[in-house]
């Protein structure tokens, strides 16, 4: 079997569990929306304003899941499972700090939380409701992600692909039986949600907990290690806030175009956000493959693997923009009857249809940095790239260029982060060998 034939079964052993993985988690708000759709309008506002705030939560705590790969990852390529269990320990614990002080935090901002997202009188109460009750949830949501990144860097994404489908039934089940059957309203689809994730937060603990024993890892908290997880996610949370900037503009801007351009928009946006799940399923591999690969020292894999899935990031670029030009046509008729909205979302699919082989690149070397635990690097560019898009998405709105020229906006900040990236991985700064990425800087310093 070729080089390009091996690594071609790594990516996909790793990328297609983690895409399954990636389409569940969002089906957790959307069986809860079916559900809570049938208590009535005011249920079903309440449920969208709180959903937005977890959503914005869980976006921002991502970084427990990618740190976690990455410093695992490299203890793994370095041969020493212990250590890279250790860290995941720690990553967990973490995980379990920030989500008991989201909680104690949390609570008693629900009300002012709500009135920000400017919930009507009759939404209200239904929103505090679930985001009260929601928020029990959060510390296991957090361990859940963490854990998927530990196993992730364990090379193992199939494990986080069954607890995720299971979380998924589970919650369906749950909901289903609070609210329809015990008539608990909005709280018993809250409750059910809850205790859904705690669920998968057992599985996680308890899976990696079996592994600590069999290697030989503490499984207390050791306060040097959550130092270490917390700095190593500070600068990915830098840019994932980063990232979160560019979205809720996206949003505002296109709000104050108009009620047609906001709603196109918001369907635009969701395509994008479909695809941009596989996409980032690529990505997932790519932190775990590259972590181990530097942790073993072998920087010519780590640029083989690089070069095969920038193409594979390209390929699955290309068939998606020609999926969406074949579908364009036909597309906005599945979403609305209003004509001005299927006019403004055709031609938006233009553009994001252009966009997505920009798209495969910028995620699958995203990913790969991120393995790398080159997280400053992707901090600074982020912010960077965020600062060319707020202005153009401001001129275009001024000049009077519609939803056309915010997508605009949002392609230059596609194509700022590619270039950023792709000098990146072009260079050899980012490549630092050894088990801790720390360690081996200093260590080739001293040298």
């Amino acid at each position: 079997m070729s080089a390009s034939r091996k690594q071609d079964r790594e990516i996909l052993r790793l990328a297609v569990p983690a895409f399954g993985a990636l389409v569940a988690e969002p089906l957790f708000l959307l069986s809860d929306s079916a559900i809570v759709g049938t208590l009535g309008t005011a249920q079903l506002g309440g449920l969208g304003v709180a959903s937005q705030l977890l959503n914005t939560l869980v976006y921002l705590s991502v970084f427990l899941a990618y740190g976690t790969t990455a410093g695992v990852a490299r203890q793994v390529g370095a041969g020493d499972l212990r250590a890279g269990i250790r860290q995941g320990v720690d990553g967990m614990w973490l995980a379990l700090v920030i989500g008991v002080g989201v909680v104690a935090v949390g609570l008693p901002l629900v009300p002012w939380l709500v009135d920000v997202f400017g919930a009507s009188h009759a939404v209200d109460p239904y929103a505090r409701t679930y985001m009260a009750i929601s928020l029990f949830g959060v510390p296991s949501m957090l361990v859940v992600l963490a854990g998927t990144g530990v196993l992730r860097g364990l090379q193992d994404t199939r494990i986080p692909l069954v607890v995720s489908v299971g979380g998924f039934s589970l919650n369906l089940a749950l909901n289903a039986a609070f609210v329809l059957g015990f008539h608990w309203g909005i709280a018993g689809s809250a409750w059910g949600t809850v205790i859904a994730q705690t669920g998968s937060a057992a599985v996680y603990v308890a899976v990696v907990a079996r592994a600590a024993r069999r290697h030989g890892a503490g499984l207390r908290p050791d306060m040097a290690g959550l130092r270490t997880a917390a700095s190593a996610g500070a600068s990915l949370l830098v840019r994932t806030a980063a990232l979160r900037i560019v979205l809720v503009v996206g949003t505002s801007v296109a709000a104050r175009m108009g009620d047609a351009e906001i709603a196109a928009y918001q369907v635009g946006f969701q395509v994008w956000s479909l695809l941009a799940y596989a996409l980032d399923a690529l990505a997932i591999a790519g932190q775990a493959i590259t972590g181990r690969y530097l942790g073993a020292g072998d920087v010519p894999r780590v640029r083989a693997a690089t070069r095969r899935m920038v193409v594979w990031g390209v390929g699955g670029g290309v068939v998606f923009g020609l999926l969406i030009m074949a579908v364009r046509p036909w597309l906005p008729s599945l979403f609305t009857s209003d004509p001005d909205v299927r006019r403004l979302l055709i031609a938006s699919l233009l553009v994001v249809a252009v966009l997505q082989p920009v798209a495969g690149v910028v995620f699958v070397l995203d990913g790969i940095l991120i393995g790398a635990g080159d997280g400053t690097y992707l901090a600074w560019t982020t912010l960077i790239a965020t600062v060319v898009f707020l202005p153009a998405a401001l001129l275009f709105y001024w000049a009077h260029w519609s939803l056309v020229g915010l997508w605009g906006a949002i392609g230059l900040w596609m194509l700022t982060r590619m270039l950023t990236l792709g000098v990146r991985a072009r260079g050899d700064a980012w490549l630092v060998t050894g088990a801790v990425r720390c360690r081996a800087r200093q260590d080739a310093s001293a040298a």
